[in-house]
Formats: structure tokens, sequence, C-alpha cells
């Protein structure tokens, strides 16, 4: 996740929440590489599960539904068993607190694993005390593309796609819509130039025709989409935060609206009023994650009866199975035998492993028979499919396409799916 926008801007309830940019820098000290390393039972018998809940002011309803996510995941590990037959735990949080200071208190408390931070700006604090600790760091949010070579010793992992897995699928659907050309207008930044780069990339592997890919200054879209304009492109795609409704206008303006527009996971929110009649009728948008089953919700209110949103609980309830998971396959609690074996249970196959991944599970339940037959997990959660790569990213990302109706109002209208390549 990025830094968030204004809160009438957010996606609506039990919907999962988006973007995030960042520049990294931290340097973890740790030799090695966990995710692939081999290791030696060394933990105490029980599993302890940390949280990092880093957010605060608009975003802190976040907070809660990671919360309430991790509690269901672990009431669900514990009945099936736990970790080797005593209740996995579920350390105390300190919600809202400095990054840094929360993963200090963490590893004080023993902490095997650790789930979040949420926001991408927060991930190198984590990264470096945990690393440090030999403690496995599982972020259900954070979407930088940079974080993918983060040095955390491999000690990190994320069970949502980086930002730049949408660019394939926002140059599909602009294929899937007829489009021979298109136009890219976005924002400057990390966010905008990345994923820009992205959709062009994978627009010009798609045999489509790029005439434009223009930046614009928040505020200031006026020229770039002029020049869109002028352009006369089959479709326009707009990869934008902050900026997005001013850079929507200004479209509207130079004469191309409606299902002719594509926009980012930035650039999605209830518009309404705020532009012109008709101005979105027909735009297709995309959302990481796909939106979360009845089911899913109902057990997740079992858990809290007054959840009003699920942002990242998918994502947050697959993290802590995976880890129970990974302890599961190692026998062993320890952080490091969790690091070494999260790319197994995950379906995922390291880089030099020519292995075929096994049957996919569904719950924490489900898969332990395959541990007693000596057949491999192949853990497809409440997010879908995972399959860790070697640099603990997602293989497959699941997207949501929401369709504007001509009250500038989206409503879920299918699903897609990227591979980390753009496939």
């Amino acid at each position: 996740m990025h830094p968030p926008r204004p809160a009438d801007r957010r996606r609506p309830v039990f919907a999962a929440s988006l973007t995030a940019v960042l520049a990294l820098s931290a340097c973890s000290g740790v030799t090695g590489n966990a995710r692939v390393d081999t290791v030696e039972a060394s933990g105490d018998g029980v599993l302890r599960v940390g949280l990092i809940l880093d957010n605060t002011g608009d975003s802190s309803f976040l907070n809660t539904s990671q919360l309430a996510a991790a509690q269901l995941a672990v009431r669900e590990i514990n009945a099936a068993g736990g970790h080797k037959g005593r209740p996995v735990e579920l350390l105390p949080v300190q919600a809202g607190g400095d990054t840094a200071a929360q993963a200090h208190a963490l590893v004080s408390d023993k902490a095997d694993v650790v789930i979040g931070p949420t926001d991408s700006s927060h991930a190198t604090e984590a990264i470096d005390v945990l690393s440090r600790a030999r403690t496995p760091l599982i972020s259900p949010a954070n979407t930088a593309a940079g974080l993918s070579s983060a040095e955390s010793g491999g000690y990190y992992f994320r069970t949502t796609a980086a930002d730049v897995a949408q660019g394939p699928v926002l140059a599909k659907l602009a294929k899937d819509g007829g489009a021979k050309t298109i136009a890219i207008l976005h924002q400057e930044g990390t966010y905008g130039k990345e994923v820009a780069a992205a959709v062009a990339d994978a627009a010009a592997g798609a045999g489509l025709q790029v005439l434009d890919n223009a930046g614009f200054a928040a505020g200031e879209a006026g020229d770039a989409a002029r020049k869109a304009g002028a352009a006369k492109p089959d479709a326009v795609v707009v990869v934008a935060r902050e900026g997005s409704q001013g850079a929507l206008a200004e479209l509207n303006n130079a004469g191309l609206s409606g299902a002719s527009l594509l926009l980012s996971d930035g650039a999605f929110a209830r518009y309404g009023s705020k532009l012109g009649t008709k101005a979105l009728d027909g735009a297709r948008a995309v959302v990481s994650g796909q939106l979360p089953s009845a089911a899913f919700q109902a057990r997740l209110l079992g858990v809290d009866e007054g959840l009003k949103d699920v942002s990242y609980a998918a994502e947050t309830f697959d993290a802590v199975t995976l880890a129970a998971l990974a302890a599961a396959r190692a026998q062993d609690d320890a952080g490091p035998s969790i690091a070494a074996n999260l790319v197994a249970v995950s379906g995922g196959i390291a880089a030099e492993s020519q292995a075929t991944a096994a049957a996919p599970c569904t719950t924490y339940k489900d898969c332990l028979p395959a541990l007693a037959s000596g057949a491999g997990i192949n853990y497809d959660g409440e997010s879908g499919p995972i399959a860790f790569d070697t640099n603990g990213d997602i293989t497959s990302a699941a997207f949501t396409v929401f369709t504007y109706g001509s009250d500038n109002i989206p409503t879920a209208t299918g699903r897609e799916t990227a591979g980390r390549g753009g496939s």
C-alpha cells in the first residue's frame, strides 16, 4: 500500500484497499538467503505470530480488518490442532505505533513470524529489524515494485502483487475492448512512471500501438490531456493517485471520456457528481485482489461483528496460514525454518528446483494430510493462488475489474489474473 487517499475516495465496504509507492534503502546485514537455506530446528515448540498494524488517521480502519483476519486464521489453525498439538499464539498488538518500535517489541515477545506492515514506505524499517532477528516478515499490503529487491536476507515475503502487475491487465482490457491504439497519462512519481512503463511494455507485446505516454503533475494535467486528445487513441489509460480526478476532468474536456478510459488502481474511486455527467460511463478500472467471498466475510464477522471493511483481510489470513503451514512442514516454529519453507507450501518453485507444484489445498486443515502422506503442499487461499518466487513475491496476481455507470459510480463486473511477467 502507498500513502492513503482522502476518505471519500476509498473503495466500497468489503473491497480490498490499494495503492502504494516508495524507494528503498535498508540493508539488513543478514547474509545468505533464508528462503532457500538449509536450517536445523531451533524453535521452542510454540508458534507465535506478531502483527505490525501501522495505519493511522484516515487509514486506521485497515488495522481492524487485518486484526480480525489474523485472529480468524489463528482460531481455525488451532481448531485443526494448532502447531504440533499446541495452540498457535497471536501476540498483543500496538496498532498505529512506530513501525520499527513495533518490530522491536515483537522480537522481544519472541515472535516467530510477523505479518505487516501495510504501507510500503514503512517496509524497510520492519525488514531491517526483523531480518536481523531472523524473523520472517509477510506483508499483506506492500505493493511498491522496488521491494522485490529489498535486502532482507530472504526473510521478506508479501501476499499481494506489486503495482506493476496491473500493467498487463490494463493492456489486455484495452485490447479486449477493441482498441488498436492507446495513450497513457501518468502522474509524475514512482507509482505513475513504473505502472505506465508496465502498461506500455504489455501493450506493445499485445500488438497495441502506444501513441503517447505523457506525465503530469497533480492538478496540472491539461497539456497532457490535450496532447492525448490530439493523438485520437482508441483507449486512454490513466495511471494516477491524488491527481486522477483532475486528469479525468481534463480528458473529458479534451473529448476523451466514457468507455475509452481505463483507470489504474490508484485512480479508482467513486467520483459521482465530482465529474461531469456520464464522464466515466463505461470506463473500467482495476483493483488489486479479488472481492472476499460471502463465506469468508461471514467468518470474519464471527470474529468481529462490528467489522465494516475487509481491506487486506484475505491477504492477512493467507499470510498467517502460510506461516503455520511452513512451520508444520518444517516441524519447527523457529523463524529460519518458517522462511525456508514458505516458498514450498505456497506452491512456489525455487529457482534451483525443477519440481512441479502439488495439487492445491485451500485451508490449513485440508493441507495437513499432504504432509502426512509425503506429498507437497500448494496452498491457494482466500486471496487466490500465491506461489512465492525466490524474491518472496507472489507469481499470480488477481485483479477485480470495475465498470462505471452514467453516475460515475463503479460496480464490480469481472476478474482478471496476471502472471508476474505479464502472462
